[in-house]
């Protein structure tokens, strides 16, 4: 039953996911419910063997996705745009956990650190839609300003970001008590995370400029390794607390920055990986959705979730503010962050899997984001990025 499962997952999903963006619709929705409506909630054909290892396969995904990101964000860029960029890795994602936290504790019910967790869920900006549409900008010369690297940069680390004090919030609830150390160590687990990536990524620089493997087992090389450092942080976890997934992501900008025509090669690699990873990610989540809990957060989630989101809006007004950006371009900034989908899909059921509480009302509102804020914000940037932005051809023409 399980191979009959994920053939069917594969198959649906794909056609599903093809026939939505043909109607220029996003795809990974159209996914979310294929998972409903074959998941255990409804249907019911969903093999339980497939389901039980649904939390694994969905942090395998996320892997991938901080990968891609890793592989594409340049050190130079984030130097070029400089404090804009810095300041949107995090400022946008801590003005919604904080803004979510405090609306869901009492809106829902919530605790403090239950709100606070299911704000570091809402906090990422999605890469699966806004990464290729500023990459798309960027190789169409929509880079007047750098807009599009500005976002490109600091969505990517703001995914990051947030897996980070997800797992510190996590950690928090799962216990029932509040541990001051627990958020005092935060700093340190993102600064083992890096030192361990440059490590482990100098390590994988010297096996690639002295070997001539071909891109398969240079993928399955990096991808390995990946899995080794998840691995190595379930071993730690006991002693020391580190992020390998902020490892991986910085072994991806390293490797860019001292090998970048091996990491556009392995990019591509990640890019026919993901196809796979991404049918597989959002269909499992959607499975894992009990309606019961989407209607018993009802309007109050959407509530929140539109809280979460105004809040984020200012913190990105904020970041942007000063530059030479005229208001449309600040707008678009602002849609260019409003997206959420495959962070949410990897981490949103973590805590259902766990057992915990508010692992059922965390996952709904995880779901409710995606279904609302993936097409809308993806069509807002479509619609206005060549409309709104400039050229770097025109700018340099008007400062002349």
């Amino acid at each position: 039953m399980a191979f009959l499962s994920l053939g069917l997952i594969l198959i649906l999903g794909f056609f599903i996911g093809l026939l939505l963006e043909k109607i220029h619709f996003s795809g990974f929705v159209g996914m979310i419910v294929l998972g409903f409506l074959l998941g255990p909630s409804l249907l019911g054909i969903l093999s339980p063997e497939l389901l039980s290892v649904s939390s694994t396969l969905r942090q395998i995904a996320l892997v991938v996705v901080l990968t891609r990101s890793g592989l594409s964000l340049d050190f130079r860029t984030l130097k070029k745009v400089g404090r804009p960029a810095i300041l949107m890795c995090f400022v946008p994602a801590t003005f919604e956990i904080v803004a979510v936290g405090i609306a869901s504790h009492y809106l829902l019910g919530l605790g403090w650190f239950e709100g606070f967790l299911l704000g570091s869920v809402l906090g990422a900006v999605s890469p699966a839609v806004v990464s290729p549409r500023m990459i798309s900008l960027i190789e169409d010369d929509y880079t007047g300003k750098s807009i599009p690297q500005i976002i490109l940069a600091g969505s990517s680390a703001d995914d990051t970001y947030t897996i980070v004090l997800f797992y510190a919030f996590l950690g928090i609830v799962k216990q029932g008590t509040f541990n001051a150390l627990s958020i005092a160590l935060i700093p340190a687990t993102i600064v083992s995370g890096i030192l361990l990536g440059i490590g482990v990524g100098l390590l994988l620089l010297l096996l690639y400029r002295h070997t001539n493997w071909p891109l398969a087992v240079n993928v399955l090389i990096f991808f390995g390794t990946s899995m080794l450092l998840l691995g190595l942080e379930e071993v730690l976890k006991t002693y020391f607390d580190i992020s390998s997934l902020l490892s991986v992501m910085t072994m991806g900008m390293l490797l860019l920055y001292k090998l970048p025509s091996k990491a556009k090669e392995l990019s591509k690699g990640y890019n026919a990986i993901w196809k796979f990873f991404e049918i597989i990610l959002f269909v499992l989540v959607g499975a894992a959705v009990d309606f019961t809990y989407v209607m018993e957060s009802g309007g109050y989630g959407i509530l929140v979730l539109l809280i979460g989101l105004l809040f984020r809006s200012l913190g990105v007004y904020l970041c942007i503010l000063g530059t030479k950006m005229n208001y449309k371009e600040k707008l678009f900034c602002i849609f260019a962050y409003l997206p959420k989908a495959t962070v949410q899909a990897s981490i949103g059921g973590i805590a259902l899997s766990m057992g915990l509480s508010c692992g059922g009302i965390v996952l709904a509102i995880a779901v409710l984001a995606i279904i609302i804020t993936a097409p809308i914000g993806g069509f807002l940037i479509d619609l206005t990025g060549r409309r709104w932005l400039t050229k770097e051809s025109e700018e340099i023409a008007r400062r002349a």
